[in-house]
């Protein structure tokens, strides 16, 4: 009997193929998605995934020869630049790519806040939210590391030091993720661990629970728009998704080609660079430590980051004390226009 016969499958993996097929249809093809996600910016929720599936693939691509010692690391990332046919292309497309998601996350987090989608009953998909990005940021701020240039190595250091400033536990992170007091060849071997097994694995789990999450209550409406019809997933969302993920790769592979990650220099722990700066996605923090004392910007930034988890429950509180006021377009509104500030004044600073 032929392996490609329904019958020696039906014989060696005894399921029910129907109802098998039956739960793929009720739950993904014909998985109702308001009107309103038509709009082609609605498509935010699942470019994230689509980037991080490809950061996935390109990162595996990459492990096949970066070596992650300080004495071959900086090597192994030229040699990838350099002399790996198509290698190039690949960092360039997992360095675009993180920025990318990065961005992607941002937007879309930005578009449940001011829709409102972390109501009830979602507003535990909101914490599940925060963590995917937590996580985005430090598979950026680890992958950054990797690189093992001056300004990798220094901002990495940099970035250390930052963690033992938080209350209590700062010291005791500052050792676990440096693998001892100082920045060293365990440094480096603990963020490719982080890198590439441990975040990656927590983004899987938080991305798996915020997929099922959206399936149990399904896609929110928005506010105003309550009961103007749904259309199934597939096809129409479905080739949202195709169409992203191609527009996407083009231009990755537009910039992966014009404009390649830079080498730099090699990291040297003896001599410090005139100008240290964490990549775009850290300068609103980086901004705000430049205008407050350490300890005080360290304890600000942590307690918005407390605010920004439990927002759905002080959004009610909010609400029961004043129904009408805005104040969640205010708060919303002032920290994404302070954030923005910070980021461009860092872009524009020499």
């Amino acid at each position: 009997m032929s392996v490609f016969n329904k019958e020696w499958w039906v014989t060696r993996v005894p399921v029910d193929y129907e109802k098998v097929i039956g739960v793929i249809r009720d739950l993904v093809i014909k998985e109702p998605i308001p009107v309103h996600m038509k709009r082609w910016y609605y498509a935010m929720g699942a470019t994230p995934l689509i980037l991080f599936l490809l950061q996935v693939t390109t990162g595996l691509l990459l492990t096949f020869y970066y070596v992650p010692s300080p004495e071959m690391a900086y090597e192994s990332v030229r040699h990838i630049s350099q002399d790996v046919p198509l290698g190039y292309w690949v960092r360039g497309l997992h360095y675009w790519g993180a920025n990318l998601m990065i961005i992607a996350v941002f937007l879309h987090m930005i578009r449940v806040f001011f829709t409102r989608a972390y109501r009830k009953p979602r507003e535990l998909n909101w914490i599940l939210g925060t963590m995917l990005l937590g996580a985005t940021l430090t598979m950026g701020f680890t992958g950054y590391s990797l690189t093992y240039n001056q300004l990798s190595y220094w901002a990495t250091t940099v970035g250390t030091n930052l963690v033992d400033q938080v209350p209590l536990i700062g010291h005791w992170l500052l050792t676990f993720m440096r693998g001892g007091e100082t920045v060293s060849a365990n440094t480096l071997t603990r963020f490719f661990v982080f890198h590439e097994l441990f975040v990656p694995a927590i983004l899987f789990i938080l991305i798996a629970l915020h997929i099922f999450m959206i399936h149990l209550h399904g896609v929110a409406e928005l506010e105003g728009h309550e009961g103007e019809g749904y259309y199934p997933f597939y096809p129409d969302h479905f080739l949202k998704g195709v169409y992203v993920t191609l527009f996407l790769l083009t231009v990755m592979s537009s910039l992966a080609v014009l404009l390649p990650p830079a080498l730099g220099q090699p990291a040297n722990p003896a001599q410090t660079p005139l100008h240290i700066k964490p990549e775009w996605y850290f300068y609103a923090v980086y901004g705000l430590l430049k205008w407050v004392p350490i300890k005080v910007g360290v304890t600000l930034i942590m307690a918005g980051l407390i605010v920004m988890v439990f927002w759905p429950f002080i959004d009610d509180w909010f609400r029961a004390k004043w129904p009408k006021a805005p104040i969640g377009y205010a708060i919303g509104g002032a920290v994404a226009t302070l954030t923005l500030v910070l980021t461009v004044v860092e872009l524009l600073a020499k």
